[in-house]
């Protein structure tokens, strides 16, 4: 089951931003610790009391909009709406109920979604009186908060986490490698998906998911069971327009949260977009395995060692593609196809991979010796013990005297080094710091 996404939604200038920005402050929600993430969305991952939810903001909604941006900013309202288990209705208090605010519920109702009514700028006791006209708009109950100062927002997240649907329970079962395809709009994702399944003759089961989720097919690829997590099955509806990166980038996110891999299509002739550079920034800052794919290379003016320089250039634009490997392909023709599917079940597996911790202190050890860290304030680090505590992502923890002190130039060196020596390639590694007491 995917994570389930919670949509702000409102006319301008009801606090929609505030309220977000309230939600995911008030618990540790974002994943803080997550490398190359960019502070700049409208969503992010939340949690409360042990549930996970993905919220969204949207810009100021008009229904009817005259302007242009008014009416780009509906079209992202919508693909938001659609995509949502559930609706935060956020509305002014001190307004009261404009005609905007009716035309919503109008739309909201249409939609027959889950929503919540939540009346905002009630800064004290007598507010509520007037948060109480809200309930004219037949959505249900009222929760009056104040974004700003943060009244009722526990409560609030009480009823977002009691209205989210139920997860069940975990079964225990054989993992199989979940391999999500990714890609902006017209990359060849659907291509590339009817040539696998057609080529091989290997469907084993097609199950589409809700209108939310993508749709996973499970295949035999050379004896080895694997689910492909397709969004290139997913179309647009016909009454929304929506935003084009805002759209791919929400559907990218419910792919990537349900695999363990990613195949990531590039057009080869259009080269990485930030778009492309986007996505992937959503794939490693979920601690999951990447693989860059080079579609439509049929198209491209080469020599035999275009692939080299093009692949070098892609790792060059930014650095969390460095450890990424690039495959070359067809869709069309069907060049190089098996080479994606070896490549992510490579990825997949070195993401599982467990080092031995004497060979990891050994090496490690070595590598430190070699090039230590330059003393900070007269005293240097000291590592005690290195290991590796955990797969997937694979996770190592570096115990020293004084991590405060350790330089983030250092702990690069330290990742690449491991990476020479053991591998872990197209897989993010987390990497911990602890003080070892003497």
């Amino acid at each position: 089951m995917s994570t389930p996404i919670v949509a702000i939604v409102g006319r301008p200038n009801v606090g929609k931003s505030t309220l977000f920005n309230r939600l995911i402050k008030r618990r540790v929600a974002i994943t803080d610790e997550t490398p190359g993430v960019t502070r700049d969305r409208n969503y992010a991952p939340c949690s409360w009391n042990s549930r996970d939810f993905l919220l969204v903001d949207t810009g100021g909604l008009v229904p009817n909009p005259k302007e242009l941006l008014e009416s780009q900013v509906k079209s992202q309202v919508e693909v938001a709406i659609e995509e949502s288990e559930l609706i935060l209705f956020l509305l002014d208090t001190q307004t009261g109920i404009v005609g905007v605010d009716s035309d919503i519920a109008d739309l909201l109702r249409s939609r027959k979604k889950e929503v919540l009514v939540v009346a905002n700028k009630v800064d004290d006791s007598r507010s509520e009186t007037d948060a109480a006209l809200f309930h004219k708009l037949g959505l249900g109950e009222v929760i009056s908060v104040s974004a700003l100062n943060g009244r009722n927002i526990g409560e609030l997240l009480d009823l977002i986490a009691g209205s989210l649907p139920s997860v069940p329970e975990k079964i225990e079962e054989e993992e199989i490698p979940r391999i999500a395809i990714l890609g902006r709009p017209n990359v060849g994702k659907s291509s590339l998906i009817n040539k696998l399944l057609g080529q091989e003759k290997m469907i084993v089961a097609a199950t589409p998911g809700t209108t939310r989720d993508a749709i996973d097919t499970e295949i035999n690829y050379g004896g080895r069971r694997l689910i492909l997590t397709d969004t290139a099955g997913l179309r647009k509806r016909a009454r929304v327009k929506e935003d084009i990166e805002f759209y791919t980038n929400l559907r990218a996110i419910r792919s990537i949260e349900r695999s363990q891999v990613a195949l990531l299509l590039l057009d080869g002739y259009e080269g990485l977009t930030n778009q492309d550079l986007k996505i992937a920034e959503e794939v490693t800052s979920r601690w999951r395995g990447l693989v860059l794919v080079v579609n439509k290379w049929d198209l491209v003016e080469k020599d035999s060692n275009t692939a080299h320089l093009y692949a070098e250039q892609i790792k060059k634009k930014a650095a969390l593609l460095a450890y990424v490997p690039v495959v070359f392909t067809s869709a069309l023709t069907g060049q190089r196809l098996s080479n994606a599917l070896d490549t992510a079940l490579e990825v997949y597996d070195q993401r599982q991979m467990r080092v031995n911790t004497r060979k990891l202190n050994e090496v490690l050890r070595g590598e430190i010796d070699r090039r230590p860290q330059a003393a900070v304030r007269g005293k240097f680090i000291k590592f005690s013990y290195i290991a590796q505590v955990g797969v997937a992502p694979p996770t190592i923890v570096f115990f020293c005297n004084r991590p405060e002190d350790l330089q983030k130039s250092y702990l690069r060196f330290l990742e690449n080094r491991i990476r020479e020596h053991f591998g872990f390639i197209g897989c993010p590694i987390r990497m911990k710091l602890k003080r070892k007491h003497s």
